[in-house]
């Protein structure tokens, strides 16, 4: 799966050479590390905050990826599981409070895949 964008979506690595991570710290739930990013890849050099501001984009991305877990969650808990609404909406809200750290990574990892394409010769 390594050369394409799912595989840095998914492991958030560098999307140019896919052989380091984007990020300091791999585990999402250390809260106060959680948008620590390094600068540059330091495989291919690839700057990763192309502007200051950048990753502003990704709050969009993550609008629809939380949809999409939100959906998710609806179906089985009310489609599948057979709970109520009420219920069903709870769970949601649970979930996405749980999920959040994942959601913000993953995110931002499709958010910068926007911009950047693998490059076999940076290996």
């Amino acid at each position: 799966m390594k050369g394409t964008k799912l595989y840095s979506i998914f492991t958030g690595a560098c999307p140019v050479c896919q052989e380091t991570s984007m990020y300091k710290t791999k585990n999402p739930y250390k809260v106060n590390e959680l948008f620590e990013m390094h600068e540059r890849c330091c495989h291919c050099n690839t700057k990763f905050k192309i502007e200051p501001s950048f990753f502003f984009g990704a709050m969009y991305v993550s609008y629809a990826v939380g949809i999409a877990f939100a959906t998710a969650v609806f179906t089985i808990c009310y489609g599948i599981i057979g709970l109520g609404p009420v219920a069903s909406f709870v769970a949601i809200a649970i979930a996405l409070v749980i999920l959040l750290p994942i959601i913000v990574r993953l995110s931002r990892n499709i958010w910068i895949n926007f911009f950047f394409n693998y490059d076999k010769k940076k290996v």
